[in-house]
């Protein structure tokens, strides 16, 4: 997905710049970047860290890099952050999220005649250029913000370098969480609160959808307010987000907790151990062991954080590469076992397949899974969440497919899990990767978990619902 770190410092902020972007490279594995104003130029560097650690490919950059204000990225797959010239004056940008109109908004932009895009990955545009683009059709980075928030269609977080400051803009749907954090001397904007805790930082702010904020060395300026509307992805509790950051006041580890306990409610198993597929199933399978009674354990340990989120890399081989690689199982506690796992999601299922089979070529008498969320049967198009190339990449889909010879039919009875429809899929999915039983949460369970109103989250990979209005 991605995030982003920003500094308005009295002092030189490269190093809480460094720290606070280094703590979101659990959101993406392609790209860094750096960007500071120094002696009122802005001074950039970028680097591939598909194979590295951010720190790794910084650490010689930061020496020479000096400033009182900056911005930060840990990218998916553009270059950024992005230094541009416009009437505005000379900034560095960046962004978070996907533009789902990206194409349609390029065309109206080449019908001017007067704009050409140069950062290029191979011929697809890169969409920070294009929210550039639109900024500067404006008389002002705040009025260019401001369009640029109602034009997109997806999702689009922003921050903005500038001799005056920092511009923060969360997406006009509050997908992506933006917080701005304060201590003595300077304020941060941070997708993760998690960056802010060990750099002395306090949340002073958090922005609301659409909000629009300047940082500068005085305090924060509310340029545009926030929206009314608020759809925030659940994925950030579920998954990807930090387990020690908060989202709209709720922890992410006390609901992965939450989670597991619902999972437990309705189980009544004959079962050894409660363990989860780390690192995030773990918070789910403690909060599962501490409901039901059943004592959790660490049948697998992870190596080191430093290889790549397995659903990221594109190629399968690679994927499976990494999901054998990172885990290492403790036979001692798999041998004549019987197991319950607890795992996030179950996206493509492909490494999980592999994972379980480890665990019966460990000698596991008994293999159980349950899954913190619902089945993923809709392809996100708001965050870059996994890019895949396919719907029928998804396990749920591709059970869909064997099923009704069509990936695209009765949605809405697989979607539902008292239908017979579900428990079908649910079963193909189960068969494929050689489970005892498989169980998923249940979206209400889900959504009691994290504690917000439904119409205030995005579920639509779970049940296609756009809007969250009374039909979902």
């Amino acid at each position: 997905m991605g995030g982003f770190f920003g500094v308005v410092s009295q002092d030189d902020c490269v190093t809480d710049l460094f720290y606070g972007t280094d703590y979101h490279c659990h959101l993406g594995t392609m790209r860094g970047g750096l960007a500071v104003i120094q002696k009122n130029k802005i001074s950039r560097h970028i680097h591939d860290i598909t194979n590295a650690q951010f720190k790794s490919k910084f650490e010689l950059d930061i020496v020479k890099m000096r400033g009182r204000k900056g911005i930060g990225v840990i990218s998916d797959y553009e270059d950024q952050p992005l230094i541009i010239g416009s009437h505005l004056g000379v900034y560095a940008i960046t962004t978070v999220g996907v533009v789902t109109n990206l194409d349609k908004l390029a065309k109206k932009a080449f019908g001017k005649r007067t704009t050409h895009f140069s950062e290029m990955s191979g011929d697809e545009i890169n969409p920070t250029e294009l929210i550039a683009t639109i900024i500067n059709q404006e008389a002002s980075f705040a009025e260019g913000l401001k369009k640029a928030q109602g034009t997109v269609e997806g999702s689009c977080s922003i921050l903005i370098l500038t001799n005056e400051g920092i511009y923060a803009s969360r997406d006009h749907l509050g997908r992506t969480p933006v917080f701005i954090g304060e201590k003595e001397g300077a304020y941060a904007a941070t997708m993760e609160t998690c960056a802010l805790t060990n750099l002395g930082y306090k949340i002073a702010k958090r922005l609301g959808p659409g909000e629009v904020v300047l940082i500068s060395e005085e305090g924060i300026e509310q340029k545009f307010p926030p929206g009314d509307k608020m759809q925030i992805c659940s994925f950030l509790w579920v998954y990807y987000g930090y387990p020690a950051s908060s989202y709209e006041g709720i922890n992410v580890e006390d609901t992965r907790n939450r989670c597991g306990a619902a999972l437990a409610k309705n189980d009544d198993l004959n079962i050894d151990i409660v363990a989860g597929i780390p690192d995030s199933g773990t918070a789910h399978a403690i909060g599962y062991a501490n409901a039901s009674g059943i004592p959790y354990k660490r049948t697998f340990v992870k190596y080191t954080p430093t290889w790549p989120r397995s659903f990221m890399p594109q190629n399968q081989d690679m994927r499976e590469l990494v999901a054998k690689m990172k885990l290492i199982p403790i036979k001692e506690l798999i041998l004549g076992k019987k197991l319950l796992f607890c795992e996030d999601s179950i996206v493509r299922g492909t490494q999980l397949q592999y994972t379980i089979q480890r665990l019966y070529n460990f000698g596991a008498k008994e293999v159980h899974m349950r899954v913190a969320c619902p089945p993923l049967i809709f392809g996100c198009k708001f965050l870059n969440f996994s890019r895949s190339r396919s719907l029928m990449d998804l396990a749920g889909r591709k059970a869909i497919f064997e099923l009704e010879g069509k990936d695209d039919i009765n949605l809405d009875q697989y979607a539902n899990p008292d239908s017979e429809k579900h428990a079908a899929m649910l079963d193909r999915i189960r068969q494929r990767l050689r489970l005892t039983t498989l169980k998923y949460q249940r979206l209400n369970d889900l959504v009691n978990a994290i504690g917000l109103p439904k119409e205030k989250l995005c579920t639509y990979c779970w049940d296609g619902c756009e809007s969250c209005g009374e039909k979902c």
